[in-house]
């Protein structure tokens, strides 16, 4: 079952170009790869992280069933 408290968040845009706090933001949330979703604790510094990466990532509210984002189980 997944946590309540949590939220989806999936890569959107192309890291190149990212300053080097935002790369090592999106290595922390833990996304990869443009498609990449992940699963984000609903805390302060969650937001935070999201915040920081706003531009390059879509935010869902509440978890979801995506997966790895169509890359099959690894």
């Amino acid at each position: 079952m997944a946590d309540p408290s949590a939220i989806t968040v999936t890569q959107r845009r192309s890291s190149n170009g990212a300053d080097r706090r935002q790369l090592e933001t999106l290595r922390s949330l833990g996304l990869r790869r443009i498609g990449h979703t992940v699963s984000v604790r609903d805390t302060p510094q969650g937001r935070g992280m999201l915040h920081a990466v706003r531009h390059l990532v879509q935010v869902h509210e509440g978890p979801g069933e995506h997966g790895t984002g169509g890359q099959g189980s690894r």
